[in-house]
């Protein structure tokens, strides 16, 4: 059976992930980089606490058959446009290319709708960044989850995504057609779609836009 590597499993769509693939048969073991420990008992469970900015010193356990990343944060919670790079590219493309190098055939990554090279929003641009520079690794399979407003319990507070929490029952209804894409996701539905597009054999790179994940 295949094994899995999962960072970012302290947060919203990652805990998600996580606990899906417990739960999932077709896994073997999930291996968890951390910076902290998530106080989950599960034979399968495999967590390695790990300072990210020294990867290399954890290169041995950077090894599975699929790599989940879902890894990311906000520039208010990061501190600066630079904290926020290191987290969002610097983390998730060195655990890429040690994982390339180390056998994994397949990456899949949170990114989010609307990343763009040439957006004006910092964001955006760095989000389409770390996807082109993994698509370069040449992964066998690489798909890129580009989910829109993200629903669900987090430790953190931001005010922005709880005023379009609530708003989003009623705007979703207006989504439609070209817009529906942009309705608002529950992390339960885009983890489930992460782990679904893990077991497909396919060879390539792959865009999965909300309204996608939508339908898994």
């Amino acid at each position: 059976m295949p094994t899995a590597l999962l960072i970012g499993a302290t947060g919203l769509v990652g805990g998600n992930v996580l606990d899906q693939l417990l739960a999932d048969n077709d896994y073997s073991q999930v291996t968890v980089l951390t910076r902290k420990t998530l106080n989950k008992n599960n034979p399968k469970l495999k967590e390695v606490l790990i300072n990210f900015d020294k990867l290399d010193e954890h290169a041995g356990d950077i090894k599975s058959d699929a790599v989940f990343c879902c890894l990311g944060t906000t520039i208010k919670t990061a501190g600066s446009q630079e904290a926020f790079r290191k987290v969002d590219y610097e983390y998730p493309l060195r655990v890429a290319e040690i994982a390339k190098q180390n056998g994994t055939k397949r990456y899949l990554l949170i990114s989010a709708l609307g990343s763009s090279k040439s957006s004006i929003i910092f964001y955006n641009r760095v989000k389409a960044e770390v996807e082109e520079a993994i698509a370069n690794l040449n992964f066998e399979a690489f798909h890129i989850l580009q989910p829109s407003l993200i629903l669900g319990e987090r430790e953190e507070m931001r005010i922005g995504e709880e005023i379009a929490r609530v708003a989003a029952p009623v705007m979703n209804v207006l989504m439609v057609g070209p817009l529906n894409k942009y309705k608002a996701i529950k992390a339960t539905q885009i983890a489930k779609a992460m782990i679904y597009y893990s077991k497909m054999d396919l060879q390539g790179i792959f865009k999965h836009e909300s309204n996608d994940l939508q339908k898994v």
